[in-house]
Parts: C-alpha cells; structure tokens; sequence
C-alpha cells in the first residue's frame, strides 16, 4: 500500500485534540523525550547514569562533551549528537551497572517529567509501546515496571564481555526513517499497525505516518508534569546521590561545589564525632547544618521515666539519625543497626551495637541495654526511605518494654542524598554532609501512655506507632520491608556481601 508524505506540523493534530475515550483496544506508539515526557533534552539521564557509574570525573566528562553533542545534534544531525553522548556516558562501563542505575536511579526522574496530555491518551490505550532514540538500556526498566509500556523500542548499545563499548549497535541510533524501519519490523504489515503515533518532531514523522491517527505534541504551551499519584504505581523506593536532575548548569554547579563539599563533609563529620553530647546539638548548628526541634524531649529520660531505659522509636532518613536524636536530647544512648560500617562505628559519638538478625539474640541485646537504664534509639523499619512513606515497624521494641517515645524525623538536602542501597555505605554521612544546608527536623511525640500498651499486641504497639508518626509527617503507612527495598534497588535481600539475586527486578507496589 503506497504510503503519503509526512503532512506539515501545521497538519497534524495537536495532542489535546486526540479524544482519549474508548481506547481501551487500541495501541499506541509515542516517542519518549518531548513526547512522552516534557523536557526534549535527554542530557541529564545522561549525566545521572554517569555520576552513578563513573562518579564525578565522568560527569565532568560528559560536561565536557554536551557542548559537541549539541552543535552535532542541531547543525548534523540527531544521531551524531547522541551517539557522543552514549559514548562519553557508557564507554568501558559493565552493562549490569548501567542496567543497575536504570532500575534504581532513573525512574525517579522520568516520573517527575510526564507529559499530561500525552499520558491522558497513552494511559487510556490497551497496549502501549515506546519508540525513543535513548539507549533502550536506560529506558526499560521505567517503561515496564511503572508504566506497564508493552514494548520497548530503543537504541541498542554494543558490548564486548560485559562492558559497554561507547559505540551504538545495529541498526544505529533510531531516528527519522529507522523509527519507521524498527515499527514495522516488530508490528508487521499495515493492518497491525498501532491506531495512534504521537510524537514532537519532524524527525518522528517516518513512524507517525504508518498510524492511523498522527497526533504531534507541540512545545508551546508549557505544561505542569502528571502528579505522582496518578502513575499506575508510586514511586516509593529510589537510590542514587544525586538530588536535584542534573541539567547542564546545574551539573556544572555540582563539579564545581563537590571539592568544596569534600572538606565541608570531612570538616562536619570530625566535629561532630568529637564534640562533648552535652554541645552536640549546638556544634552541629555551627557548622551550617540546621537542626529543628518539635514537640518536648523528655528531660533526663533515664529517671523521669522510669528506671528501665527508654526506647526512642524513629522513622528511618539517613544513617546518623541517632546521633541527631542523641543531640537533640543532650545524653548519651545506644543505637542498634543491621549493618553500620566499621568507619561510621568508629565516627559515631554514641554507642552502637549490632543485630544480628537472630530474633532471640536481639532481643537479648537489646533488654540488656534496657534494663541497664541507658536510653535507646532504634528505627524499626529497618532500613532508610527517602519518599513520604514508612515501611512496615519491626514489632521487637514493643516485646520489651512500654517505656516507647515515638520520634518523627524529616531530612532535607539540596545537592546529596546520603543513603544508598547499591554504594559504599561508609560514604553516607559523608554525602549527607557535603550539601551546603543538611536540614534536620526531629519531633518528640507524647511518650505510650498505659492505655495504648497494656492488652494490646507488640503487633498492635508497633502498627499503632508507625501511624503516630505517619500521621505527624503527612507520611503514608506500607507494609513493605527491607527485604522489598534491597530487591527493588539492587537484587538482593540487604544481607552484606550478597550477589544480586538473577532475574528481572520488580519494584512492589504500595
């Protein structure tokens, strides 16, 4: 069947003209960037796979090589500008780790840039396919595991024993005409076409062509992204350090502050590993790190309270939240974790001790430290979670005593994340004090009454804790644990030294 030139953008519907009813047996093509999602310049996925694979002197290349990449893309053509871009971003980089970051870092950025109106119409389709010029590598594990795209068509990256060579593999780069070429070699004949292509440039024209309905999705008016509710699945687990997406300026301001944040951090982390508890609360003020007091710190816990020790029961943000508590409270109190790093154990102000993930043995440890009076700070998720959800509470605190503060904690950075799952650990409170103004906010709820402990379960203690504190932060209760997070992010369970588990990682929904 003889197929007619691409008509004008002038031609071709917009996106808000396309009805979305009734679409529920149709299939829908759209390009990803510009289309799908709002911003058409793919530079900072980019450079988030490059600063989580090759760190900042790899940002610092890649930095270096947008300019080319731009003047390429805009004056030769599409295809050279981004094959500089795979090249500085994947050359000599194991596939499983660019595999890696895409699972666990990109999404998080990709959900924050949805195209209202293009998703108004894909979400409405039956079967959906994505039809993109990025490195299919990097788009997949967003399209499939949060959006439920059926097909994903992407440039291929070539390899060579498990690392990625820079250079892109057959049939090249698809754009203009290989967009065409790859739609009909998975779809077929013109009968099995999708019923609607959607896309932003004249470039994707070749495959809006063989749809029966064109829409294009123009740049003007600017529009405000899909709010995160309205995804099919939230977004509750992400790693990687970097806070902000990296556009090229603000790539720029992260190379040139990282040195300056280095010594900051180290700078931060000895003052407050040394400082006296009683003035922790104020040198950490003085080094540029606000802190934020709620609610009313119980004053001299370990005899106000009662002679058994307290437990301070905190939401989980970063890996130094017992120090910021102990700070908070002026005294000295032990802290238990899975797994700490020997440096951060060696570093902490206050006293650590470790679980073992035998039920019985912890709880052995952690009565002892009870009924020697000393004051206790744990976080019985478990694990840390940046978005505003809590995973479900470790019923072990409420076993052992009803002498139970809950404590609501809010972190806020500008630059750096300071927990990873899939990193080296002993750089989190490094991390977390390289940006310029860490935030703290910690707030003491009312100590358990009698009435909201005796006759109930440790079950019910624990449940009814983790919505006290949900309900202080404007938080969301799950049931999900560490378990569900170290598969997600990095295929494991979140034993130390464990091989990432083989298959397809799927991040659990809410």
């Amino acid at each position: 069947m003889a197929v007619s030139k691409p008509n004008p953008p002038s031609k071709i519907p917009t996106i808000f003209q396309c009805n979305s009813k009734g679409r529920e047996n149709h299939t829908v093509v759209a390009d990803m960037d510009g289309t799908l999602l709002i911003e058409s310049n793919s530079f900072a996925y980019f450079a988030l796979i490059a600063f989580d694979v090759g760190g900042i002197i790899r940002l610092f290349l890649l930095l270096l090589a947008s300019p080319l990449a731009g003047l390429l893309y805009h004056f030769v053509s599409e295809s050279a500008g981004i094959r500089v871009l795979i090249f500085t971003t994947f050359a000599g980089v194991r596939v499983s780790a660019i595999k890696s970051a895409a699972n666990a870092v990109l999404p998080k950025f990709y959900s924050e840039g949805m195209h209202p109106e293009t998703w108004r119409v894909f979400s409405a389709c039956g079967r959906k396919c994505v039809l993109t010029a990025s490195p299919r590598i990097m788009v997949e594990p967003f399209l499939k595991n949060y959006l439920g795209v059926d097909v994903v068509l992407g440039t291929e990256i070539s390899s060579y024993k498990g690392f990625a060579t820079g250079f892109v593999a057959g049939p090249g780069v698809l754009v203009g005409k290989k967009k065409a070429f790859v739609l009909r070699k998975v779809f077929g004949n013109s009968e099995s076409m999708p019923d609607i292509g959607i896309g932003d440039r004249k470039t994707d024209f070749p495959f809006m062509k063989l749809c029966k309905e064109s829409y294009v999705v123009p740049s003007r008016p600017r529009v405000c992204p899909v709010r995160q509710d309205s995804l099919p699945k939230p977004l509750i687990f992400h790693d990687g350090r970097l806070v902000q997406k990296p556009t090229p300026l603000m790539s720029l301001l992260i190379i040139i502050w990282f040195p300056i944040g280095v010594l900051l951090s180290i700078l931060r982390v000895l003052v407050g590993s040394m400082s006296p508890l009683s003035i922790l609360y104020y040198t950490i003020q003085s080094t540029g790190c606000p802190v934020t007091i709620k609610g009313t710190p119980p004053l001299n816990p370990k005899r106000s309270l009662g002679k058994k020790g307290v437990v301070f029961v905190c939401s989980h943000r970063t890996v130094i939240d017992a120090v910021y508590v102990s700070a908070c409270l002026g005294i000295m109190t032990t802290t238990i974790s899975y797994s700490v790093p020997s440096s951060t154990e060696f570093l902490s102000p206050i006293k650590t001790a470790r679980l073992t993930r035998d039920r019985v043995k912890d709880a052995k440890l952690i009565e002892g430290i009870l009924n020697e009076g000393k004051c206790l700070v744990m976080c019985p998720e478990g694990t840390t979670c940046r978005e505003p959800y809590l995973l479900r509470f470790s019923a072990l605190f409420a076993e052992l005593t009803d002498q139970i503060v809950p404590v609501a904690i809010v972190v806020k950075t500008s630059l750096f994340h300071g927990t990873t799952a899939r990193g080296y650990k002993w750089l989190d409170p490094f991390f977390f004090y390289m940006n310029p103004l860490p935030v703290y906010e910690v707030t003491f709820l009312e100590k358990l009454s009698s009435d909201q402990t005796v006759g109930k379960s440790s079950h019910e203690i624990a449940n009814s804790v983790q919505e006290m504190i949900a309900k202080t932060l404007d938080y969301k209760c799950t049931n999900l644990t560490r378990k569900d997070k170290y598969r997600a992010l990095a295929g494991t369970d979140g034993l130390v030294g464990q091989k990432p588990i083989r298959g397809g990682i799927k991040v659990a929904a809410d």
